[in-house]
């Protein structure tokens, strides 16, 4: 069975001079969180649909990355994962670009070859990487801590 989300926004305005709050109608997890496009393009003290996306790759990678060193025998100790998302213009059209990420890990049992190699195989097989794959740049930066 599929399992599905939801999220819900109210906007209100015109592109420029709205806004709008968008929540998590499945798990209610937050509401109300303020967007606008001042926020996506100037000023960043509200979140953007980018930064949304951001959290889904960087927590769905953490998850794939945790799932794959565990299956090959070298379960994490702590995994910290950020991604950092471009949105600009291409031929004047607003686009995300990229997703970059960053991913430092305590992993006993691994070295920093093995460590890279495993984050490569994780930023391809995460889902929200399948889902962005072919429209948008994907990189991951992988060191490996003592």
């Amino acid at each position: 069975m599929p399992a599905i989300r939801r999220a819900d926004v109210s906007w209100n305005g015109d592109l420029i001079s709205g806004n709008g709050v968008v929540s998590a109608a499945s798990s209610h997890a937050f509401t109300e969180l303020p967007v606008s496009w001042a926020a996506r393009t100037e000023h960043p003290d509200k979140t953007s649909p980018e930064e949304l996306i951001a959290a889904a790759h960087a927590s769905c990678f953490a998850m794939a990355f945790s799932s794959d060193l565990t299956k090959a025998g070298t379960p994490p100790q702590r995994l910290a994962v950020s991604s950092e998302v471009t949105f600009d213009k291409v031929d004047g059209k607003w686009t995300v670009l990229s997703s970059a990420l960053t991913v430092r890990g305590v992993v006993p049992g691994l070295d920093q070859a093995g460590f890279a190699a495993a984050a490569e195989g994780a930023r391809d097989g995460c889902p929200v990487s399948r889902a962005l794959v072919g429209n948008v740049q994907l990189s991951v930066d992988a060191t490996l801590e003592g």
